[in-house]
Formats: C-alpha cells, structure tokens, sequence
C-alpha cells in the first residue's frame, strides 16, 4: 500500500488544479523557502481529517483556502484528492484504489467523499485507522518530531508504540462499548423501579378489578331489565299509536263528507250572487228609469208655471210709461251756466295778478325785518362777547394765583424729598458693604459640593440606563416568551390529532410495543422538514411501533374503535442498518443524512428516503433527474423530481414533521427567553439596588447644595434688597433734582403769565359798555306782518274764484249728460216694448207644448213605476234564498273547523305519541346501541327472561337446581332493576377500566420483565467483548514491541 496521487483545487498557494503523482518508495519534495513545500504536507493530514486550524499554520480553518494574490480573485473553496494504493488489501474494503477528498466551503461548510460517494468524517477515521495510518497515526512525521521522540518519556514512548500498533481503534471501540454499558446502567436501573413499582401496584388492581367484574355482572342484570322495561314501553306506545290512528280515520271521513256538502252550498252560493249580479243592472236600470222620468215630470211642471208666469207678465201695459225732461231745455240751461263760468275765469285772473304783487311787497317787508334783526344780533353779540371776555380774564387770573401758590409749595416740597432720598441711599450703600464682607466667609462652606453633586447625579443617570435596559431586556423577553408561548400552544393544538393516528396515541397504554409518532421521532437538520416530509408523503404522520406484533395490536384496536385507517412504521431491533446507495446528484447530498433518530429506527428511515437526494433548487432537481433516473431529487421547498414523475406547488398547511420542528425550535426559542428574563430580572434587582443608592447620594448632595444655596439666597435677597433700596435711593434723588430744575423754570413761567394776565384785565375794565336800540325793529317787523295778511287775503279770494268757475263747470256739464242720458232712454223704450211682444208670443208657445209633453211624461212614469216594483220583489226573493245558503255554509263551517281542529289536536297527540316513541328507540341506540325491531324482538313482553349470571367467588351448592328462563312480568323487572342499583350503590365507586388495566399492566409487568432479562444477557455480552478487546490490545501491544525492540537497534545505529 502506497500514496498513488494527490490533487489539490484552492488549497492555500495551489489556487489552479494540481495533481501530484507518487510511485512506491521515498518521494522527496524540493524547492526554495515559500515555494510551498509545507503546504503538501498539510495537504495530507487536512485531507485524511485533520481538524485543529494550528496544525495547518493557521488562524482558522477558512485560511486554507486561496485567499487570492493581485492577479488573481479568492476561491469560494478548498478541495484536495488523496488516492491510496490497496493492491495488497492493507486497507479493508473492496477496491484496489481508494479515492478520499475533503471540500471546505468559506461559508463553513465542510464535505468528505470517499471514491465519489458522500461520507463521514468518522467513515475516513475508521478506514485509515484500521490500516495504520490516518490523522493520529504515525505516518507524517513532521519538523521537531524527531526530537521529541529521543526527549521521551517512557509514558510517551509507550503511547507511540501504541500508535503504531493501531491499538487507538480498539481503545475506541472498548470507549463505545463502556458507554453502552453506563447507558445500560441506567435502563437497568429504570426498568427495575419500573417493575417494582408494577408490582406493587398489581395487588390494589387486582382488587379493582374483582369488584369490576362484580359490578359488570351487576351491570348486566341492570341493561337486561332497562331494555325489557324499554321493549314493554314501545310495545305498549305502538299500540296506542294504533288506536290512535283508527279513531283519526273516523275523523277525517266525517271531515270529508262536510267539506264535500260546503262545497256544494258555496257554488249554490256563488250562483246565487252571480245571479243577483247579473240582476243587478236590469234594476238599476229600472230605478234609473223611474227616477229620470219623474224628474222629467218635475222639470216640465216647473217649466208649464214658469211659462204661464212668464206669459202674465209679459201682457201689455195699460198706460206709457212717463217720459223724463226735455233734452233741448237742459242744453239751454247748460249754455247759460258755461257764459257764468266765462265771466268768473276773468275775475279769478285779476284775483291771481294781485296776489303776486301781495307776495312781492310781503317779501320785501321781510328782507328789512330780517336786516334789522341781524344788526340787533351783532350788537348784542358784541356786547355779551365783552362780558365774556372779562368774566374769563377774571377766571386766568385767579386760576395763575392758584398755580403760583401751589409751584411755591412744590418747590420746598421736593427740595424735602431730595434731602430724605439722599439720606436713604447713604444708609443702604453702608449696610450693603458691611454685608458683602459676611458673604466672603459663606463662600468657602459650598467648596466640593457641585463636585460631589455631579458624580452623584452621573451614577444615578447610569442606573437609571442600566436599570431601563434591563427593563427593555425584560419586556422585550415577555413579550418573546407571550408570542412563543401561544405559537408554542397553537403548534401544541396542531400536533394534537383527531384521526386514526390520534386514538392509537390516546391508547398508547392498551398497545404494546406503542413508540409514538414518526415526527417525534425524528430530529431533521433546519431546512430540510418541507423535503422529508415531501419525499416520505403520508408516512410522515405515521405511528411507531416496535415489532410486527405491535402493528397488529394497533389494527385490531383501530377495528374495534371504528377509528379509521392509519399508517404504521415497524422498529426492527437488531435488523442490518446499512442501506446502500448508489449515485448522487452534483452538490447534492443524502437525504438520510439530514436526518437522526434512534438506532433502532436507522434502517427504517434509510429505507424510507432510500435514493433520496436534497438538491439546492428545481432546475439542479429537474437536471439531476435526467441524468440518474434512479434517484429521488427533493428540493429544501418538498419539490421532487424524478425522471418520470414531478411533485410539487405550493404548500397549504404545513406536515406533521415540519409542525414538530417548529414546536421544537420555539420551545427551544421559549426556554432561551424564560432565561433570559430569568437573567434580566436578576441583575434588575442589582440595578435597581444601585439605583436605590445613587438616588441616596443625589439626594443628600442636592440637600446640602440646597441648604447652601438657601444661605447664599438670603443673604443675595438682603444684599439685593439693601441694592434696591439704595439704587432706588439714588435714582428718586437725581428725577426729583430733575423735577426740581423743571418746577424752577415752570415758577418763572407762571410768574409772568400772571402779571400779563393782571395787565390785560386793567385794559378790559377801562372800555365802554355798548348799547342796543330795539325801536327800529319792531317797526319793520310790522310791515313785514301786515304784509304777510295782505298776501293770505289775495290767496282766499283767489281760491274762492277757483272754487266758483269749477262748480259752474260741473253743473253745466251735468246738463249737458242728462240732455244726451235722456235722448238714449227715449230710444231704449220704443225698442223695450218691440221685444216684449215677441217675448209674450215665445211663452205663450212653451206653454201650450210644455203641458202636451206632461200628459205623455205621467203615462211613463205609471209604466216604469210597476217595472221598479217587480224587480224590487224580485230582488227580495234571491236576498232571502241568499241569506238562508249562507246561513247553513256558517253552520258548516262551524262543524268543519272542530272536525279539523280535532283532528289537529290527533295529529299533534299522535305527534307527541311518536316522539316518545322516537325517543324510546333514540334512547335504545344512544345507550344501548339496539335497533327498534331487534329491542322487541329479543326483549319483548312475549320474550322469556333468561337467569341472572353467577358471579365469580360465589358460592354456589352443587345440588342446586340449575335457573331457569321464565315469562316476562314488568314489576319483577321493575323490582330486578332497583336490587341491581342498589347492588352497584352497594359497590361504590367503581373503575370500569380497572379489568383492561389490570390486564394491560399484567402483561406490561411480563414484557418490562423479559426486557429486563435480555439487558442483562447484553450486558454480559458487552463485558465479555471488553476482555476480548483488551485481551487483543495486550496481543497487538507485545507484538509491535517486540518489533520496535527488534528494529530498534539497527535504525537508530544506522542515523547516529
């Protein structure tokens, strides 16, 4: 066995695919420093599993990969081929060649293949390991090796003679046997309290179970005599129900008869008003006739009174009638009064020229009045404005005394005040320096207390974040903990089955061998549910059973249930696990590897997703399954592909596997937030402490600040009062020394408006008083009032002429209209009396035609009153036929409405009667599960009644004749159902399950026993295979140190 050949793809410096080539022998790598050299050897042990990043003079394990140069990007990934040479078998599998290669991608992900096909590490571990070689093996020696194997101590050369013996894998194997054993241990331990704890409660069981059985046969006798009891009431029920519905027979042929004679006596009816309907207008007419005539006859009476009234008076008259006045005598009476209004027009022309000379002179006499009246006005205006004049002089005068006098006072007044403001301001600014020298002394007390105030103040402002991140910390995990909670219930709810699968786990305890459902039994790498799911389809919510007998307990508890159907998966203990797969997708990997479960499930599942293939999307899916026909590709997203058939879309609920991994993921997520709240709660309570004491040391710094600057106030208040005092001083002092310059000018001023004012009231009292005469005014206002007289007689007399010319005017034009008035009358009367003469022969004509027609009219109305009476009588008769039909129709009625309510009441009895009945059978099936017909039939009245059942523990003689079935008697079985409750209130509480737990424990006791058994067998079985193991290790030990004793000498001679 040798190194064949090695390739290398974005190694460290081999970015390009390189391959190197070995032949059997020593192959030697040369080249100058940094060329890469080191890099070939670390190729090796990365690729034969190497895992510490320091090994391969690295950081981290990403460093292996090109890293990229100025030319040249950085690789994605590291890959390096290792071909082995097993022409001699060292390594056992079957190949002359074996192909290893590791592929590191720098998003971390990491592969190994072995001759193409995907592995474990742990698969590279074992194979190199069972050859000698491999990561902790012997074969690369590196710099500084040498070294420490001549530095060694003999527990150090021991542990490389152990390497080189390969006594590391059988080490391993006697770890893993160990730890089955511990693991062992503890079943051991479990399954003997599990036993001990069965039997002890085997014997309170076993006493349930007894009064079980007494109660069921108990139970037996009580359902015998409830269902013969029940049996006799539905017989008895039926036939009522049959009596009943004889007598409702009765009933509706009687109901039938007296709806087929109102039938008959409603059409008699309806013929009857037909026929007054259809007589009707022949009356109507009749009355229409009879009633026309005789207004007709009215209206011609009227008409022959009225003509005769008409023709008496039109007869002419004895006398003309008198004529009015002569129209030519009224128009000589008119020409007479137009000459009276002729003269009167001149008269009132010579009355309007002399008023207008009136109003000439009245308004010149007006205009001198009111000239003299303004000239009075002026001087006595004139003569008042003087008085005024010195009245208000006088008042100037005394009003400048007065101000004189009080500017005199105002003066010594405020020359008092600057004199006492002066005094004030020298007064305060004395205190206020004897004050500030305090102040100096106060200053030095307040030296650290800002200093202490702001550190104070910083911690608590740093508490007080510590303590509102911890606060966020905390609601931000409540509110985590609330919505994983629900999302946790709601997943809870989901994994809660309501189908087949649901009753087998809800009787878990009656099957044994039960496991549980697939998805708890799987853990599947994140991503991957949805593809699984996919690839398993319906057996993902399947059940676990361990054995094939388990499988047939489930069906035959699913049958006896009524349960439904339900997808099983057999656990084989012991059954071979390696499941082979051939070809693979590229970048693809098993879908088996993305799953984990128990080892006893491992065959089962790789079966299950035997050929399966998770690929990245659908085109890699849709392309693979082309190229390897017989492989499943399935997409993270449950697409899957093979060559022939497609499966996928969209999702509408999520599986069974994919609800299970969200449950454990978000109870997972859940207890990580309760800690974290757990946590936050925990420091919150030191943050809050610190809190607590910051707050303290604000407070009692801000104290002392304040009492500080309480000190440094009032004595700053009294400093500012005693500076407001003087400032105030000495402002009051400088306005009233201002007031005081401007009341000086205003004294001056007020002196010299005073002797002005005496000078001009000396001149006003030297003046002369003028006069006013009034002699001349009265005088034109005379004149100007007699004129006015004169002017209202002109304007009388003017209108008196008026007044006459239009009277006359009116008087003679009504003359001249009754002349006209008169001839038209004239007129009218000759053409009156012309046509009241062909007016009188006009009504002496409509009367003798009115009363011809009257004497026809009466002959007509005698006919058409005996028409009128007949259809009266006529009408008379039907009315009565009518109400007589009608009469009897109420009858009836009467009778058919209680014929149907009776009825009614039978139907809703009969009703009533087959719910009970209904309800007795309803009854039967809901609690006993019994057809009507089988109830009568096997626990009917006529039915024997078969003996109670013995009780087991009973004693019972043997000489005792043996019960017998006897005739069915309602109060005996009325008298057996009280004994059986009062039997089973006798009983007390009882466990109707007590029996199948009896029984299912019993046989739980015996599985969970021989389970007990085969552990131990193990047991003994793993012990003996550890002697074994180190009875080979001592053998392999003392070979390859014979060995080493033997090359020893030689070697080291040969190299020193």
């Amino acid at each position: 066995m040798h190194l064949k050949s090695m390739t290398l793809k974005g190694f460290k410096s081999f970015a390009s695919s390189t391959t190197m080539h070995f032949e059997p022998g020593v192959t030697c790598v040369v080249g100058p420093n940094g060329s890469g050299k080191s890099n070939v050897v670390d190729a090796l042990a990365w690729v034969m599993g190497e895992q510490g990043a320091k090994s391969l003079r690295g950081g981290k394990m990403e460093d292996v990969i090109f890293s990229g140069t100025a030319g040249r990007a950085p690789l994605g990934r590291a890959e390096v081929s290792l071909t082995i040479d097993n022409s001699d078998g060292a390594l056992p599998i079957d190949y002359t060649e074996v192909t290893i290669s590791r592929t590191l991608f720098r998003n971390g992900g990491s592969e190994y293949a072995m001759n193409g096909q995907p592995c474990r590490l742990l698969d590279v571990q074992e194979l190199l390991s069972d050859s000698g070689i491999g990561r902790e093996m012997h074969v690369i020696v590196g710099q500084g090796q040498l070294d420490t194997i001549l530095q060694a101590t003999p527990e150090d050369r021991r542990g490389f003679i152990e390497e080189a013996a390969g006594v590391l894998k059988h080490r391993r194997r006697k770890e893993k046997a160990l730890r089955k054993l511990d693991s062992m241990e503890a079943n051991l331990t479990r399954l003997n309290d599990l036993t001990t704890e069965l039997r002890r409660q085997l014997k309170p069981l076993g006493r349930q179970a007894e009064v079980a059985r007494r109660a069921v046969v108990i139970q037996t006798d009580a359902r015998d005599a409830r269902l013969r009891l029940m049996a006799d009431d539905l017989v008895q029920m039926r036939s009522a129900f049959a009596a009943e519905v004889a007598d409702e027979s009765a009933l509706r042929s009687r109901q039938t008869e007296v709806e087929t004679a109102l039938s008959g006596l409603r059409e008699k009816e309806s013929s009857t008003e037909a026929e007054v309907i259809s007589q009707a207008p022949r009356l109507e007419a009749t009355q229409e006739t009879w009633f026309s005539l005789s207004g007709l006859r009215e209206r011609f009476l009227g008409l022959v009174q009225l003509s005769t009234e008409r023709v008496r008076n039109l007869q002419p008259e004895s006398a003309e009638e008198n004529p009015g006045r002569d129209p030519e005598q009224l128009d000589a009476e008119a020409r007479t009064l137009r000459a009276q209004e002729f003269e009167l027009s001149r008269e009132v022309e010579a009355s309007r020229d002399g008023l207008a000379g009136a109003s000439a002179a009245r308004q010149q006499a007006e205009e001198a009045s009111a000239a003299e009246e303004r000239r009075v006005s002026s001087v006595e205006k004139a003569a008042a404005g003087r008085r005024e004049a010195l009245v208000r002089l006088t008042g100037q005068v005394h009003a400048a005394q007065s101000r004189l006098e009080a500017r005199t006072h105002e003066l010594e007044r405020l020359r008092e005040s600057i004199r006492e403001a002066t005094e004030r301001s020298d007064k305060a600014q004395s205190e206020f320096q004897a004050i500030e020298v305090k102040v100096a002394g106060l200053d030095e007390g307040e030296v650290g207390l800002d200093e202490r105030h702001e550190r104070a103040e910083t911690a608590l402002i740093a508490a007080d974040a510590e303590v509102e991140r911890l606060r966020g910390i905390e609601a931000a995990s409540e509110r985590e903990r609330a919505a994983l909670a629900a999302r946790l219930e709601a997943l809870s709810m989901s994994l809660t089955r309501k189908d087949a699968g649901g009753a087998l786990v809800a009787a878990a305890d009656k099957v044994p061998g039960f496991v549980g459902p697939l998805a708890k039994q799987l853990q599947i790498e994140h991503g991957a549910q949805a593809a699984v799911a996919a690839v398993l389809g319906d057996l993902a919510d399947a059940i676990v059973v361990r054995g094939v007998q388990a499988a047939v307990s489930s069906l035959v508890l699913l049958k006896e249930q009524d349960a439904g159907r339900a997808a099983l998966v057999v656990a084989t203990a012991g059954f071979d696990n390696h499941v082979a797969t051939t070809g693979v997708a590229p970048t693809g990997t098993w879908l088996r590897d993305q799953v984990r479960c128990d080892e006893s499930l491992r065959a089962v599942v790789d079966r299950l997703l035997l050929g399966a293939v998770l690929v990245s999307d659908v085109e890699q899916a849709a392309e693979a399954s082309q190229s390897h026909p017989e492989l499943i590709f399935v997409t993270p997203v449950g697409d899957v592909f093979t060559r022939d058939v497609v499966h996928g879309g969209s999702q509408s609920t999520l599986s069974l596997l994919e609800v299970q991994a969200a449950y454990d993921e978000t109870e997972s997520a859940l207890q990580q937030a309760v800690h974290t709240a757990e946590r936050a709660r925990f420091d919150m309570v030191a943050a809050r402490q610190a809190q607590t004491q910051a707050s303290t040391l604000v407070e009692q710094a801000l104290s002392g600040l304040h009492e500080s600057d309480a000190r440094m106030a009032a004595v700053a208040e009294q400093l500012g009062q005693l500076g407001q005092v003087a400032r105030a001083a000495t402002a009051e002092a400088a306005r009233l020394t201002q007031t005081l310059l401007a009341a000086e000018v205003a004294h001056t001023t007020d002196v010299t408006n005073h002797e002005q004012l005496q000078e001009r009231f000396a001149v006003a009292q030297a003046e002369p008083e003028i006069e006013v005469g009034d002699d001349q005014r009265s005088v034109f206002a005379d004149a100007a009032r007699v004129s006015r007289q004169a002017e209202v007689d002109a304007r009388l007399a003017l209108r008196t002429g008026e007044e006459r010319v239009a009277a006359v005017g009116i008087r003679a034009d009504q003359l001249e209209r009754g002349a006209n008035a008169e001839r038209e009358a004239r007129v009218a009367a000759i053409a009156r009396r012309e046509q009241r003469a062909r007016d009188l022969t006009t009504a002496q004509a409509v009367l003798s035609g009115a009363k011809a027609a009257l004497s026809r009219i009466e002959a007509s109305v005698a006919q058409a009153s005996a028409d009128r009476s007949q259809a009266e009588k006529q009408r008379k008769e039907r009315d009565e036929t009518l109400i007589a039909v009608r009469s009897r129709i109420r009858e009836l009625a009467a009778e058919f409405d209680l014929l149907k309510d009776s009825v009614h009441r039978d139907e809703v009895a009969r009703a009533e009667q087959r719910m009970r009945i209904e309800q007795v059978v309803d009854r039967a099936m809901e609690e006993f599960g019994i057809e009507p017909e089988v109830l009568v039939g096997e626990y009917g009245p006529d039915q024997l009644v078969p003996p109670s059942l013995i009780v087991a523990g009973d004693e019972v003689p043997e000489d005792a004749p043996a019960p017998q079935a006897h005739p069915f008697v309602r109060v005996e079985q009325e008298k057996r159902l009280k004994e059986a409750e009062r039997g089973l209130a006798l009983l007390g509480k009882v466990n109707p399950l007590a029996l199948e737990e009896f029984n299912a424990m019993e046989e739980r006791h015996r599985f969970l026993s021989e389970q007990l058994d085969d552990l131990r067998r193990t047991r003994d079985d793993l012990l003996d295979i550890i002697k074994e193991v180190d009875a080979r290790v001592e053998q392999v030990f003392t070979e390859a140190y014979a060995e080493i004793e033997r090359e020893f000498s030689g070697v080291f001679g040969r190299l020193f």
